[in-house]
């Protein structure tokens, strides 16, 4: 049995893993952490959890959480991360993380784009932890760092097409949707109902952190340097996350070619899925699960395609990513406690 740690439990990611969890038979939940419920069973917190999980929420201590754990999930604000990771991992136990600071190989890119980073060294033996791209590094892996959920609506399609060479890496425009827990579970004044609802709006133009983790992935992957035009969306939904992404097609290239190279890349992952023609992804149709769903269509008069990708940003764009790195890490089937069967409406 796996001892699991969850360090943050009651923001949202942190509830996610919980929920996940609670239904895995290989692991035991032995340690939730949370800075403003310490002392509060989790299902105070969330009432939903109320007969699943009642783990009485305790201050952070790395003592405490290696002495319970076989691995620790790092459901925490950036920066924290960083300072608590080498402590644990020295005690022998596996980190997954799901903020951005080890999601970086170049520790400048990090720093440009968020803080110094106190714990350079880790950086090189960390392994971006996108399941369907580097399952084998992730099977040796002991520090994870958890792709961001815009990132995995924009590398999975991406990735099989430009190592394809089926279209110009100099195109790509991204125009993506983010449902409001995307922003956290921190009171914040985006976030108010007055001020999500009824309102559709771009934010952090021309400059969101997602970018240069994008940027660097698929540069790794397509072999040559990759540049993108990225812009998120804040859209009035409590879940969910749709990426439109557009791009110029080499020359030559049919819709046959990309099925075919989406279809063969994908055919042996659990949670891809690719859509047939003539039907768009749709956001409500991976709620709750671990899902991507993929669908494409050619505009032939441009010359471009444009591909349409949704997840569920706390699930696949987070705790279920983490929770399939888990089972990977530890030789489990990687869609243990993953299986949700989506909503028909």
């Amino acid at each position: 049995m796996i001892r699991v740690g969850i360090a943050g439990a009651t923001g949202y990611t942190g509830a996610e893993l919980v929920r996940i969890l609670s239904n895995h038979p290989n692991v035991k939940i032995t340690i939730l952490t949370s800075r403003q419920n310490k002392g509060v069973p989790f299902d105070r917190v969330f009432p939903a959890m109320s007969g699943i999980c009642d783990l009485i929420c305790e201050e952070f201590s790395i003592t405490k959480i290696c002495d319970n754990s076989d691995v620790v999930f790092m459901a925490l604000p950036h920066k924290l991360p960083m300072g608590y990771a080498p402590e644990i991992l020295k005690a022998g136990k596996k980190v997954i993380d799901l903020s951005a600071d080890f999601r970086f190989n170049d520790p400048a890119k990090y720093e440009k784009y968020y803080e110094p980073h106190v714990a350079k060294e880790l950086l090189k033996d960390s392994v971006y932890g996108l399941c369907e791209i580097y399952f084998e590094k992730i099977k040796d892996a002991n520090l994870i760092g958890n792709p961001g959920c815009y990132p995995t609506t924009v590398l999975l399609p991406l990735i099989p097409l430009l190592k394809s060479k089926l279209i110009d890496k100099n195109s790509i425009i991204v125009d993506s949707k983010s449902g409001v827990s995307g922003a956290g579970r921190s009171p914040s004044l985006t976030s108010l109902y007055c001020e999500a609802t009824e309102s559709f709006k771009a934010y952090k133009i021309g400059n969101h952190r997602h970018t240069p983790e994008m940027e660097e992935i698929l540069s790794k992957e397509a072999g040559e340097n990759v540049s993108i035009t990225f812009t998120p969306h804040l859209v009035p939904m409590s879940r969910g996350m749709l990426s439109t992404i557009y791009a110029t097609l080499s020359d030559g290239i049919k819709s046959s070619h990309i099925r075919d190279c989406l279809s063969s890349f994908y055919k042996a992952r659990p949670f891809i899925r690719i859509k047939p023609d003539g039907m768009a992804p749709d956001t409500l149709h991976v709620r709750g699960t671990n899902y991507c769903d993929i669908g494409f269509k050619l505009d032939e008069r441009k010359n471009r395609i444009i591909i349409i990708s949704v997840i569920d940003n706390l699930v696949k764009g987070a705790s279920g990513q983490a929770v399939q790195n888990m089972n990977i890490m530890f030789g489990i089937d990687e869609a243990c406690s993953l299986k949700t069967i989506p909503f028909p409406v």
